[in-house]
Formats: structure tokens, C-alpha cells, sequence
């Protein structure tokens, strides 16, 4: 065969890998409202950057009929590229081959990359569109998937793992992305489930949709086991960019620093206008935070779920931080079961990769209740408390009105090792509301006076001046000052800087044992 013929049987092979199944396979993705797994991967990456591996790869099994079924590339596009300039490695999964069945070499080539990811130090990004364990391979496929899981495990805290579920992802393969950092997934065409309507209805006799079972809605309001809901493939692929902007290529390295016109030394006179007159008037945390990062610019985390706590991205003189903030206009910001898992998730991710953590402090404690005491909240609250108390990365934290009982000392208190705690002077720090406090203090007192009602209005407000301040705590040292709301900006973005040498020695364990 002369070179010619060579290079023109390379073209051939290019052709068959760049659409395998044929144009109007494609045709049909298109037509479910989807792109192919090639176009997510153009668009998702900076022009012209994608470098492919693998893609002459086909099956190597005859069972069923699948002799004659040798698609070039094996189902899934995999390799790697940039994101505005860093290096990035990717697995897009191709339905239109054997509806993205993951078969023995489809797993080969997703481990490949996984594995280059972790050997460079380098963020992996899995684009999940698949009909699940190519049933014609059998145990082998099952073995392709464990291979994939054990890998997400070895990378976790190690490179920044991120999926987007751009189709369904159902029975085993839900597993490889609950294991990464953050879930994408997109209104109207992602799916996730262990088991789909059909058996579900079969073994309960329940009876739902596709959509209402593991739909994108689903699992970003109900599960939380999604982090972000994109309207469209585009949209999604513009907040991972967002995403990743804020994050450090593996967990030796720190978080890009952005620069910004934004003064470090800014100060808000309105920021003391946010707190109501009321102490139990609700207000928006996120108008607060709006106004202390960096050009206002935060990138909310599981925005839908656990919505008495606020977890996302912002900067603070260019630097990237982590932000957990009690949410006072949701259930006047109480920790519960879901916003205590939602919120140690995030703390042990900004640990893992050197992201100090910004804590915004209005709690007035747990959410009381039979469904939360029989749901574990004991457990699952421990998990917030943990994840603090483990991480030693910067530890900042702002209270900008109640900190009661056990949750001031959860919401990264003094004694569970933060490095720098501030109050506002409408901070409120004590065991619980003066309220309660007042009725379980002076039980007696009230009930023997004249005018209980007066009586204990008189003890609530003595109650207020001696205790619901922050005061008290300063002059125990258990937050380092009290400061004008105006500068809270300059204040944290000063002690940022004090702390970027911060070294913690840690014990010699294996690993701690978290309250799962």
C-alpha cells in the first residue's frame, strides 16, 4: 500500500470516528434536543484545544450480534484540552453508538484519561449521556464500571472531579458521578436513577414519570444529589467554566488569583440597613454577601436544596473563597438535615483544594421536630460540625445577627478552630433566644406575678441588654472583635492576607471516621 493509500485509509478512520453511527444518528440526538458527543466536547473546551485519545478504539466481543456492530471509538469521546488556558481531561459519552453502553473497552478508555488526569494534576470532567452496562459484555461491563468507580475514589480531594449529566445516567453509572465534586445537569433532558419507572411500578406499584423519578428539578430541589440546574446544554456548559474559574488544578496547587478593580479597602455604609429593626424579621444573607466579595460576583452552590444555608464561590481581593452562610429568609435560617449535609459537602471539598472558607453567621439553632430527630439530625448536623472542626484551611467567620446554642458552635465557631471571628454589633450571641431562655430562667417568677405577660416582657428585655450581644464573647475572647458592618470587606480581605502562610500540623491517622 503506498503512503498515500495510507494516509487516505487515516482520513477514512478519522471520518468513521467523527461520526460512527452514521449523520442520521446524529440527526436524532438532535432531534431528542441534545448535541453530540463531539459538539459537547468543541463547545465546552477553548477553540480548537481538544486533543483525542483513543479514538480508533472498537469492542472486542462477538456475543449477540455485536461482531457486526464495531463502532470506531467504542461509544465515548475521550481526552483532553483547555479551559480558558488550563488543562482540563474529558470523557464524553456517546448515545448514538449502542446507546452509550459502557462495555469493556468504552470503560478502557474513560480510566485512561482518568488516570492521565491524576498523573498531570489535572481537573477530569465526565459528560454522562448513557443507557447504562452494555448488556451483550455482561460481567465485564459491571467490572468497567467498578474500575471507573475505584479511580473517582482515589481522585477524590486529589483533582477537581466535575460531571454533567447531559442524558440518562441510570442503575450503576449513577455512582460514578454521586462519587465526583459537583453534578450539572440539565432541565428536561437529564435523568438519574437506580431503578426506572417500569420496575419501580413492579416491585411498589408506584407509578412515575422519567422526569418526576430522576429529572434534572428532581434531584437539584428534593435529593440534592444534583448541584446545579442548567436550562440548556449551552447554559451548562458555561457554568462549569464559572465553576472551574474558582478552582486549583489538583490539591497541591492554590485557586487562580483573578485581578480586580474592585478595592480591597472597599467599605458599605448601607450593609447595617440589611439587618431588620426586628430580631425576628427575615432578610436576605445573599444581599450581604453580594456586597462584601469582589464585584458582587457569587456562584451559588445547590441553590435549590437545603435553602436555610447558602454555599458557593466568590473572591476577596482576587483571592477564591468558599462561602457558608445561614439564610435567615428561609426557615429564619435554622440548620436542618438537608442544609447540614449540603453545607459539610462544601467545607470538606474548599478543604480539600485550599479554598478558605468565609462563614456569614445567622442561626438561631436546629430545626426542632419529630421528622428531623427521626431522620437523624443528631448524625447528620455532626457532619457540619465535623467538617469544620477538620478543616484546616483559612477559617473566617462574620456573625451578622443570632448565634444560639449548639449551631453557634457548629457555623465555625472560636473553639472549633477558626482563625479569625468578627461580629456586628447586632450580633446576638447566647444559648438560645432570649425568649426561651427567660421562660425556662424565671418559670417561677413569671407564673407568680401580677401581669405575667408584662413581667416577662421586662425579663426578656433585661435578658436582651445582659446577653443577646456580642459583648460578652469578646471579652472572652471567642470572636476578635466587633466591627462596623461597613468593613466587614476590608476586614476579611485583611485578614485573608495575614493568614495565606497558615500551616496546621495534622495528627498521624489513617482517617478520621465522619458521622456518615
Amino acid at each position: 500500500m503506498s503512503h498515500t493509500s495510507k494516509l487516505d485509509q487515516l482520513k477514512a478512520k478519522r471520518a468513521q470516528a467523527a461520526a460512527p453511527a452514521g449523520d442520521a444518528a446524529n440527526n436524532r440526538q438532535h432531534e431528542r434536543g441534545k448535541l453530540t458527543a463531539r459538539e459537547r466536547v468543541a463547545r465546552l473546551l477553548d477553540p480548537d484545544s481538544f486533543v483525542e485519545l483513543d479514538a480508533f478504539a472498537v469492542h472486542r466481543t462477538d456475543a449477540f450480534g455485536l461482531a457486526e456492530k464495531r463502532f470506531v471509538g467504542d461509544g465515548v469521546v475521550t481526552g483532553y484540552g483547555s479551559i480558558d488556558g488550563r488543562r482540563v481531561f474529558l470523557f464524553s459519552q456517546d448515545f448514538t453508538v449502542l446507546g452509550g453502553s459502557l462495555g469493556e473497552v468504552f470503560a478502557e478508555k474513560i480510566c485512561k484519561v482518568m488516570d492521565l488526569a491524576v498523573r498531570t494534576g489535572c481537573p477530569i470532567i465526565g459528560i454522562n449521556d448513557s443507557g447504562g452496562a452494555r448488556i451483550q459484555e455482561g460481567v465485564v461491563s459491571l467490572g468497567g464500571y467498578a474500575e471507573i468507580f475505584w479511580r473517582n475514589v482515589q481522585a477524590s480531594g486529589v483533582i477537581p472531579q466535575i460531571s454533567l449529566v447531559a442524558g440518562p445516567c441510570a442503575g450503576g453509572a449513577v455512582y460514578s458521578p454521586a462519587i465526583t465534586d459537583f453534578i450539572f445537569m440539565v432541565d428536561k433532558i437529564s435523568q438519574m436513577f437506580i431503578t426506572g419507572p417500569e420496575i419501580i411500578k413492579t416491585v411498589t406499584g408506584e407509578e412515575v414519570t422519567f422526569e418526576e423519578l430522576g429529572g434534572a428539578l428532581t434531584h437539584n430541589r428534593k435529593s440534592g444529589v444534583a448541584h446545579f440546574l442548567c436550562a440548556d446544554e449551552d447554559d451548562a456548559f458555561e457554568q462549569i467554566r464559572h465553576l472551574l474559574s474558582f478552582l486549583p488544578q489538583n490539591n497541591l496547587d492554590d485557586p487562580p488569583e483573578a485581578e480586580t478593580s474592585d478595592d480591597p479597602r472597599r467599605t458599605d455604609p448601607r450593609l447595617i440597613d440589611i439587618i431588620p429593626p426586628s430580631a425576628n424579621m427575615p432578610y436576605d444573607m445573599i444581599d450581604v454577601i453580594h456586597r462584601v466579595v469582589d464585584d458582587g460576583d457569587f456562584f451559588e452552590v445547590q441553590a435549590l436544596y437545603g435553602g436555610s444555608l447558602v454555599v458557593g464561590f466568590a473572591r476577596l481581593g482576587g483571592r477564591s473563597v468558599g462561602i457558608v452562610a445561614n439564610q435567615p429568609a428561609v426557615m429564619a435560617g435554622v440548620l436542618d438535615i438537608d442544609s447540614s449535609v449540603k453545607g459539610a459537602r462544601f467545607v470538606r471539598f474548599c478543604d480539600a483544594f485550599n479554598i478558605p472558607l468565609i462563614t456569614f453567621v445567622d442561626v438561631p439553632g436546629f430545626l426542632p421536630g419529630t421528622n428531623q430527630e427521626f431522620g437523624g439530625i443528631i448524625k447528620h448536623g455532626a457532619k457540619l460540625l465535623y467538617a469544620f472542626a477538620e478543616a484546616t484551611v483559612p477559617k473566617l467567620t462574620v456573625i451578622t445577627r443570632k448565634a444560639y446554642g449548639g449551631a453557634y458552635d457548629v457555623m465555625c465557631s472560636k473553639h472549633i478552630r477558626a482563625d479569625f471571628n468578627v461580629a456586628w454589633p447586632t450580633a446576638e450571641i447566647a444559648v438560645m433566644g432570649p425568649h426561651g431562655a427567660v421562660k425556662i430562667i424565671h418559670r417561677d417568677e413569671i407564673a407568680k406575678a401580677k401581669d405575667a405577660s408584662a413581667r416577662e416582657d421586662e425579663l426578656v428585655a433585661e435578658y436582651v441588654e445582659r446577653f443577646a450581644n456580642p459583648y460578652v464573647a469578646a471579652e472572652r475572647g471567642y470572636i476578635d472583635d466587633v466591627i462596623d458592618p461597613a468593613m466587614t470587606r476590608p476586614v476579611l480581605c485583611n485578614a485573608l492576607a495575614m493568614l495565606r502562610t497558615k500551616r496546621v500540623a495534622r495528627p498521624a491517622r489513617r482517617h478520621g471516621n465522619i458521622p456518615l
